[in-house]
């Protein structure tokens, strides 16, 4: 059955990593069933041309450095649609509740009186190590998954428990953290992590322009600096991409390059 949105309520649903095909089917049904959609600015053309030409489009665009509207104004936006009566969908990048700032804007909305619903998404960290022939864990190996992000708001101090994360059986997985990857590696190295663990660095995942590089801990900012350019890029840290591990299972040697379909 088609997916149906009562009037007056919003739905944030995860847009995924940007390839049109890593959509849910739920997702899908659900942009094709509102008035409205408000989205992010790393919604991909692709997921875009998917909503049809009757419903309402709305760039909230957000990107690290690059904000088109602040998170009050976007509350505010969601709210005054819903008020009206409206059906809508907030579509962001990847998954809502991985730095999505799902929690403020349910707050926002549910304080009005507002319905909130949510539909999850693939985040980008499974599109990298999948286009990767990799994984995000490894058994003996690294056993600890943890989703970071480098980006903070202004006036925030970072509290980062660098030995934690220097966990040698723990994956990092660190969003937005292109900028910052010089300092990324020198805090967990300085913590205890080797200078050789393996990374991998992956720029518009899942996107035809998508790039991989396969580096290591202490070489990560020469090869962030050299290889990566303008897009969204999520950096993986650990034993899990190791690419020793990668070529034997899978056979996937060839990194530094951009898809081919």
């Amino acid at each position: 059955m088609p997916e149906t949105i009562e009037p007056g309520t919003v739905w944030l649903v995860g847009a995924g990593p940007g390839d049109p095909d890593l959509l849910t089917r739920k997702a899908e049904k659900l942009i094709a069933a509102t008035d409205i959609v408000f989205y992010d600015a790393l919604v991909g053309p692709g997921i875009l041309d998917l909503i049809p030409a009757r419903i309402e489009r709305v760039s909230v665009g957000k990107r690290s450095g690059r904000h088109s509207k602040d998170q009050d104004s976007i509350n505010d936006l969601l709210l005054a649609a819903a008020q009206t009566g409206k059906r809508v969908v907030r579509l962001k990048g990847g998954d809502p509740a991985i730095f999505g700032r799902t929690a403020e804007e349910v707050e926002h909305l549910s304080a009005h009186g507002v319905r909130v619903r949510i539909c999850p998404g693939i985040t980008a960290a499974s599109a990298a190590v999948a286009s990767a022939g990799s994984s995000l864990t490894l058994r003996g190996s690294a056993r600890k998954l943890t989703f970071i992000t480098a980006h903070m708001r202004a006036g925030d101090e970072p509290e980062t428990d660098w030995a934690a994360l220097a966990d040698r059986q723990s994956t990092l997985a660190i969003y937005m953290g292109k900028a910052a990857a010089s300092e990324i590696a020198s805090h967990l190295i300085r913590s205890g992590r080797s200078r050789s663990t393996p990374v991998l660095v992956v720029e518009n995942a899942s996107l035809p322009d998508e790039r991989l590089v396969q580096t290591r801990l202490d070489l990560l900012a020469v090869a962030t600096s050299a290889s990566v350019t303008d897009g969204p890029a999520v950096l993986i840290i650990g034993e899990a991409v190791s690419p020793h591990k990668r070529s034997m299972a899978t056979g996937v040697d060839v990194l530094q390059s951009t898809r081919a379909d």
